[in-house]
């Protein structure tokens, strides 16, 4: 095995010219959600901090984000039981000392989001804690169910009032700049139309995850996985990305966009039925509703495999009006469906949630490229092992892009004068010879088909021949706009996942193969490990 795209160790989708506009930044922080503007309000402390954000400043995963943020910060909660609960859903191959810094550090930031101005769910005073699958103890932080939104309000409402922080909008990251000396910046297509080349002390990728891979997915149109694919071409070590977490349940209506119900639902006492009216999941697993994502994910897979129903449903008419208080977002998603959240049961299916690898980051965000940092979902930080627990996602961001903007604020390198020029491979079709929307959706439909919630080598094996040969093809297509180059990372972060996939024979979290369905700890107990021109490799857990 060893994909390795164009036959070289680094390589590029769009040449550098010595004539494009040149910016320059202390750092520059590739992604506008939680873990981005941490990052970037804790670099503006040492220096001038160049955010770039995709789309609108608010538009992120994390504004998606409705459960909350999981803190040790009840009176019956211990650092242990969250650190255990973490260490039980990843499945063996968390790194201990990720999950320790995340659930001690945690509770400070959240207290520091209610000192910027955090709204979140209390009562005389006291926080409101939320039970989730996974979880032993109430714990989860929230805001009804928009606690997403309310933490990129919060933190976007810091960055505008800083004044080292400038953010470009609508701003697209083509490829990381790298030279003998590491990450030295960026290319960027601004205002969709611009090539500009960033050049910075340090750079840090919080962009984000991967869920438009899939045909079905709770994610934004911005989730193309861009930051794996850049920093895999640039010759960073990417880390277990056959971990996709799909959430079990999403609203299911034909022909309207997939809306994430989230797990606080269930953990305020929804249930999942079937047709039937019947609660299926205690067939499963023992925590019914209450069980880890890939564990619920798979129930719903596999009892309508043997049902032959279309979808499952969410039934809240036992918890009467209060639901709607509690879960104001969903209620007002529901409304044009004519669906009641007290009433009605609500259908749903499993989608893409949560890419749980990605470029492997230690403790304080450092990548295997010399000044190129990474925090979020982007990220393998070891905190998440090989299923992430429900709501450590916005903590990991608030923690971890933290503590890699305070390292790469104060210890970027020098700049130098720029280089002339590359030499990247010629590209000889125009981009209009590829019709990039029907490639797109092709990709995304045999990801979910073959490399989805459930997997086999015959699979993984017909969709890496395929996606490889789509490569071959799109690779010599010559883009100029943010669509071609998300093509191009889609087929990318594809071919890296579907060869992390065959390469791993067990069952372990997020990762299920119907062919190898039981752990195998003597082989697999352990991190895959993908460098661009090398085979993929184990990695040994450290902790």
């Amino acid at each position: 095995m060893g994909w390795n795209p164009q036959g070289c160790r680094r390589t590029r989708i769009f040449a550098i010219d010595p004539r494009l506009e040149v910016a320059e930044t202390d750092t520059l922080v590739i992604g506008g959600g939680v873990a981005g503007y941490s990052a970037a309000l804790a670099a503006a402390a040492h220096g001038r901090v160049l955010v770039i954000a995709k789309d609108s400043m608010r538009e992120s995963n994390s504004d998606y984000a409705q459960g909350g943020v999981a803190a040790v910060l009840g009176e019956e909660d211990t650092h242990s039981a969250h650190v255990e609960d973490t260490l039980t859903v990843g499945s063996g191959v968390c790194e201990r000392a990720a999950v320790d810094i995340v659930v001690s550090e945690g509770p400070k930031r959240v207290r520091e989001l209610i000192s910027w101005g955090g709204r979140f769910d209390s009562e005389a005073g006291r926080l409101q804690l939320a039970l989730e699958g996974g979880h032993s103890q109430r714990r989860v932080v929230h805001a009804k169910d928009e606690t997403g939104a309310e933490v990129q309000r919060t933190l976007v409402s810091q960055i505008r009032a800083h004044a080292n922080i400038t953010v470009w909008e609508f701003t697209f990251a083509i490829d990381l700049d790298v030279d003998d000396l590491g990450c030295t910046g960026a290319l960027v297509l601004r205002d969709r139309r611009d090539v500009v080349r960033v050049r910075a002390r340090s750079t840090i990728l919080c962009t984000g995850g991967s869920g438009r891979l899939y045909r079905e997915t709770t994610n934004p149109d911005i989730a193309t996985g861009d930051g794996v694919a850049m920093a895999f071409r640039a010759g960073a070590r990417i880390r277990d990305v056959e971990f996709v977490q799909f959430h079990p349940t999403t609203l299911y209506v034909a022909g309207s966009a997939r809306h994430l119900i989230t797990e606080a639902v269930r953990g305020e006492g929804g249930h999942l039925v079937d047709e039937k009216g019947e609660r299926f999941t205690f067939r499963y697993h023992p925590a019914g509703e209450l069980a880890p994502r890939d564990v619920v994910s798979r129930a719903i897979v596999s009892h309508l495999a043997s049902t032959g129903g279309s979808c499952v449903y969410l039934s809240l008419a036992h918890l009467g009006d209060r639901v709607h208080k509690l879960f104001p977002g969903i209620s007002r998603t529901l409304t044009p469906f004519r669906l009641d959240l007290a009433k009605d049961r609500i259908p749903v299916l499993p989608s893409a949630h949560y890419h749980v690898g990605g470029v492997e980051a230690d403790l304080s965000g450092r990548t295997s490229i010399p000044r190129l940092f990474a925090a979020g979902e982007v990220a393998s930080s070891g905190l998440h092992g090989a299923n992430r627990l429900a709501s450590n996602s916005l903590l990991e961001g608030l923690v971890f892009g933290r503590r890699a903007g305070e390292l790469a604020g104060a210890d970027g390198g020098e700049l130098r004068e720029s280089a002339e020029g590359d030499s990247s491979p010629q590209r000889d079709l125009p981009g209009s010879v590829l019709h990039v929307g029907d490639m797109t959706n092709s990709i995304r439909s045999l990801m979910w088909r073959a490399v989805g919630i459930m997997r086999n080598q015959e699979s993984l094996e017909a969709a890496r021949s395929r996606l490889a040969s789509w490569n071959d093809y799109v690779s010599q297509v010559d883009f100029k706009d943010a669509r071609g180059f998300e093509l191009v990372n889609l087929l990318t972060v594809g071919l890296l996942v579907t060869e992390a996939a065959a390469w791993r024979h067990e069952s372990r979290g997020t990762h299920f193969r119907t062919d190898w369905p039981e752990k195998d700890d003597v082989h697999f107990k352990a991190h895959s490990v993908q460098v661009i021109g090398q085979e993929i490799h184990a990695q040994p857990i450290t902790g």
